[in-house]
């Protein structure tokens, strides 16, 4: 979802959830809303080369390496929300191509 004309960053559905009640309205402001998408979906591309390597150079499976980066993302200094973490690592999982953890892997 975008929010103005002139916005063109398309925020999907899954992520809109987590700030959307149950009447579609969201609970925070547009540009934080915004900010927030970005810094989650930033986070999960920048984990890629190190989940990549977590899973090709030392031989861990996937639900290994998810199940780690999630550990990591909800440390209490990550910045992240909970739910923000499991979209993170469900988002990071579309990237690799690897199944969907689920909402709460």
């Amino acid at each position: 979802m975008s929010g103005s004309p002139d916005d063109q960053t398309f925020i999907p559905p899954s992520f809109e959830a987590l700030y959307r009640d149950p009447r579609g309205r969201l609970r925070i402001d547009r540009d934080e809303y915004r900010a927030r998408y970005e810094l989650c979906e930033d986070m999960a591309q920048m984990l890629l080369e190190r989940a990549q390597a977590w899973h090709h150079d030392l031989g861990l499976s996937e639900d290994v390496v998810i199940g780690r980066t999630l550990a990591g993302l909800r440390g209490a200094d990550s910045g992240f929300r909970p739910d923000e973490s499991r979209w993170v690592v469900r988002r990071l999982a579309e990237l690799l191509g690897w199944p969907d953890p689920g909402p709460d892997p």
